[in-house]
């Protein structure tokens, strides 16, 4: 038998997803600026946010921009009722969840938070969305902390009892990491505890017959993602499905006003992403631009 060598194309395929849709009016513009101009392909929207009605009108505007649900579960409002939600609550305000990641695990970890209020707080954000019309292309959560298995297991059933199948895979691969030497400390130790919990959250998502992508990158990178080190990311960027997680904007009065950490760092990557995604796509003839419709359907 006369074996003939073959050479596959090589293929990159990227999701540039930004987070926190709905926040703002900065965030919002910055948004549908980035898409029209091909620097963003997908978006999350945060249910509960104040200008929620505003970013569904203009994803409407703009029907190749794909929307996912950006779930709240810490740091807002939940969109049940408090008392249908009353474990996923701030014991010290009753009307609003946990301020923090850190006082939410812990009480998790304590099993104070009920996995069936997570899944009914889910599916209402989910739907919330669906009945404004959009179609909800993907889940991720606010702070990545469906990256934990007692989190992950009921935002997929809520998902799945949604119609919706495709979640962010929320973890940093090392040539990521390795592309981004201008992170904190602090925010290095985070991002390389939760890939602690890559293997049960794999588990899951595959057990749940859930779609994600190789992996995330640019969360290491938040508050930092200039244009220097979104060049760095995809330049060390191998074959692949990916995300780049990503939070642009401008920063506007609302914004300032808002429990965000990320204020002028917004202006940043929105800058960086208009200068470098169209260039890049232009250059690199392996790289293609992608959503998470297209991830699910299997197309690219």
């Amino acid at each position: 038998m006369i074996w003939s060598l073959v050479t596959l194309p090589k293929v990159k395929r990227l999701i540039i997803n930004a987070d926190d849709f709905g926040l703002a009016p900065g965030v919002n513009r910055g948004v549908i600026e980035l898409q029209q101009a091909g620097a963003l392909s997908s978006t999350t929207l945060m249910a509960t946010a104040p200008y929620f009605s505003a970013a569904v009108h203009l994803a409407f505007a703009q029907s190749s921009l794909s929307v996912g649900c950006h779930v709240i579960l810490v740091d807002g409002s939940p969109c049940l009722r408090p008392s249908e939600v009353p474990s996923l609550l701030d014991p010290r305000n009753p009307t609003l969840l946990r301020p923090t990641v850190g006082q939410f695990l812990r009480d998790m970890l304590r099993g104070r938070i009920r996995p069936q209020e997570i899944e009914a707080e889910a599916i209402a954000q989910i739907r919330r969305i669906q009945s404004s019309g959009l179609t909800v292309s993907h889940i991720d959560s606010h702070k990545h902390v469906h990256a934990f298995p007692q989190v992950l297991a009921p935002l997929l059933r809520a998902a799945r009892q949604c119609g919706v199948v495709c979640v962010r895979n929320p973890f940093e691969p090392g040539w990521s990491l390795q592309a981004t030497p201008s992170a904190g400390a602090l925010r290095r130790a985070q991002v390389y505890a939760m890939r602690t919990r890559w293997h049960s959250w794999a588990r899951l998502t595959a057990e749940h017959g859930c779609i994600t992508t190789d992996g995330s990158t640019g969360i290491l990178a938040t508050g930092v993602l200039d244009e220097q080190v979104l060049r760095s990311l995809l330049h060390a960027m191998p074959d692949g499905t990916w995300e780049l997680v990503c939070h642009p904007g401008y920063c506007d009065s609302a914004l300032e006003q808002a429990h965000t950490r990320l204020l002028a760092s917004r202006d940043v990557e929105r800058s960086a992403l208009l200068e470098v995604i169209p260039e890049e796509l232009q250059n690199d003839p392996e790289l293609t631009l992608i959503d998470f419709h297209q991830l699910g359907r299997g197309s690219g």
